[in-house]
């Protein structure tokens, strides 16, 4: 009899308490703001890339929320990228491996509309600036956003300061934060943010640092000890036991580490990248605090993504296109409404993820045909299991595999590389030819697209130079 008065007693209690606690949440779709970085890999504090960076507001806003530590993108350069996470699809599905194609110009993509555009038709009222899409909402895709924020460009010297290369210029330029555009788009983003609003919104920012050249104010230079810097992991003999193939050792718009070398000036370029990083934090803090203390913060989800990684050395390689860990890994972090704070889940998940997760947080209908799968689970607990593994693709049939502890690579023409991220997280010694690890080549591969659409040639569709 006790324990029947005493199970009541529990069980009445749980259900008052989450009654209340249904009761005090906000009803109806949540808003939506979705900040992208371009070109930030994990050096970021709370992911331990660079021990030196400062990143104080993307630190605090992980600890508002849930932290993705084992995040990648599905494509390793800007367009790619981006038409995969508003898409929610593989590039392996659509052909759009590269520059070969934006959302609008993708025949693969008639019938889809991006992130934005379905929360529009949904009903949400949408704003957008900045880096999105590579090349803008254009032709069928120009209705998306209801108001056009600021470009977001900024600006470049008349006459290069450092580097013979206009795209790959660095050095403190321009004089004040308000000169740039990332910083007139975070403050009109904020500015909205600071009112509040009676209909549900769909805000994407996208920030353009710390994609190169590497010009922000002298300020955020001066954060850092030029000759205190750690400098990337970059030994020359890590390529030794590299596959040779066109990938590897690919000639990339990028120059060449040993370019880098040569010139003297590998510890200035990291400096730039530094300080480029700390300033767009910045930005990033202005628009998450207006979002997460504002008026209408106790209704809105907030998600920060880059679209890729970037080399700063590593594997004798420059900038992104690459199939290791500096080009995939991509900083990830949810927070707001329904989001546990201060936590952390090292599960293996994709851009890709993004659009049929914000869907099923929305509550909007996720339309067939999605690559990627809702992270609901981890959100509602981050310790979930989840038996899944993450694939980037750079140009046709090749592929990467990352799960919780391992990276496998397959290239188009039959090259691997296995790295175990529980012994080697540098990703230096290459297991793929050592017997012992074949069932774990297996079982990863067994994650290879099946479906490899073939690169779609788009007349006019090219790489800018530096891209």
């Amino acid at each position: 009899m006790k324990f029947l008065v005493r199970f009541l007693v529990v069980g009445l209690g749980l259900t008052a308490a989450t009654f209340l606690r249904a009761a005090n949440e906000p009803v109806g779709p949540p808003n939506i703001v979705f900040i992208a970085i371009d070109d930030l890999n994990d050096w970021v504090g709370c992911l331990g890339g660079n021990p030196d960076v400062k990143t104080p507001h993307m630190d605090r806003l992980a600890e508002r929320g849930l932290l993705f530590t084992n995040a990648h993108c599905q494509v390793p350069v800007c367009m790619g990228s981006r038409v995969s996470v508003f898409s929610g699809k593989l590039a392996s599905t659509t052909g759009c491996y590269e520059f070969n194609a934006e959302f609008h110009q993708a025949p693969t993509l008639a019938n889809d509309l991006p992130i934005p555009l379905l929360f529009k038709r949904q009903g949400y009222h949408t704003l957008g600036g900045g880096k999105l899409l590579h090349s803008g909402f254009q032709g069928r895709l120009a209705e998306t956003f209801d108001v056009q924020l600021s470009p977001g460009r900024n600006p470049t010297p008349k006459a290069m300061m450092n580097w013979p290369v206009k795209v790959w210029d660095f050095g403190p330029f321009p004089e004040r934060d308000e000169e740039m555009g990332d910083h007139q788009l975070a403050a009109e983003a904020a500015e909205f943010l600071g009112q509040a609003q009676s209909k549900p919104f769909f805000l994407a920012v996208g920030f353009h640092r710390p994609h190169v050249p590497l010009h922000v104010p002298k300020p955020w230079f001066d954060l850092y000890d030029r000759d205190a810097l750690t400098l990337p992991k970059a030994p020359i003999e890590d390529m030794d036991d590299i596959p040779e193939s066109d990938i590897t050792r690919q000639k990339a718009i990028a120059p060449s580490h040993a370019e880098v070398l040569k010139s003297g000036k590998w510890r200035d370029l990291v400096h730039a990248y530094l300080a480029c990083i700390s300033f767009v934090d910045h930005c990033v803090g202005m628009v998450a605090d207006a979002a997460m203390e504002g008026p209408n913060a106790g209704n809105t989800v907030l998600v920060l993504w880059s679209d890729h990684g970037f080399h700063l050395g590593e594997k004798q390689h420059w900038a992104k296109r690459t199939l290791w860990a500096e080009s995939t890994r991509a900083p990830l972090i949810f927070a707001g409404r329904g989001i546990p704070h201060g936590a952390r889940t090292d599960a293996p998940v994709g851009l890709v993820d993004l659009y049929p997760t914000l869907c099923e947080l929305a509550g909007v209908p996720v339309p067939e045909g999605r690559d990627g799968v809702s992270l609901r689970p981890l959100i509602d607990d981050p310790t979930a299991d989840w038996d899944r593994a993450v694939v980037s693709t750079w140009l046709p049939n090749n592929h990467s595999i990352v799960d919780r502890d391992w990276r496998y690579i397959h290239y188009a023409d039959g090259g691997e590389e296995l790295y175990d991220h529980r012994n080697d997280a540098d990703e230096f010694t290459n297991l793929a030819s050592d017997p012992r690890f074949a069932d774990v080549k297996k079982r990863l591969a067994s994650w290879l697209p099946k479906q490899n659409v073939p690169l779609l040639k788009v007349p006019g569709a090219k790489a800018k130079k530096g891209e």
